[in-house]
């Protein structure tokens, strides 16, 4: 019978230095604020992906162009929330570029939406900033973007 008490991951490729998993030497970018940063941008995940759904499948000639920035902005928080689970420096830079656009995209969408109101029959995520989702679209890319600027001088100062 085999030793079922092996510390392996069925399918787990062992890392170089012979200490575990390949993913063992990922950076962890979810610990302390971070769990807290996850679950935001997850919760607004759901709530763009959600919506931005049901009005592309529904409503999309009453106002494409802010159904399909909500779809964006769906697509834009679904990766970052993967890249901070994923954790490594590579997601980690992902996720800060894409936090970047999200910034310039809320920024962009959320000016447009104030000067030009009749351009958006209808909102999208981003519209006035984010003030149909309580500000988070506006605040969560900064955060992100600080988050993950420490977790990169948290890496070289261990490094």
């Amino acid at each position: 019978m085999p030793d079922t008490d092996a510390d392996t991951t069925e399918g787990a490729q062992p890392s170089t230095d012979g200490t575990g998993p390949a993913e063992a030497g990922r950076t962890k970018l979810v610990s302390g604020p971070g769990v807290l940063l996850v679950w935001l941008y997850g919760v607004i995940t759901v709530g763009a992906v959600s919506r931005s759904a049901y009005q592309i499948s529904t409503e999309f000639d009453r106002a494409p162009l802010a159904y399909a920035l909500s779809g964006v902005a769906a697509l834009v928080y679904a990766f970052i929330t993967y890249s901070l689970v994923r954790g490594g420096e590579t997601a980690r830079k992902a996720a800060r570029l894409c936090c970047a656009a999200e910034l310039t995209g809320v920024l962009t969408v959320g000016t447009w939406t104030l000067v030009r109101p009749d351009s958006f029959p209808d909102s999208t995520v981003w519209s006035q900033f984010g003030m149909g989702y309580l500000f988070i679209p506006v605040i969560l890319p900064i955060t992100g973007m600080l988050w993950l600027r420490a977790k990169r001088t948290d890496q070289a100062l261990t490094a």
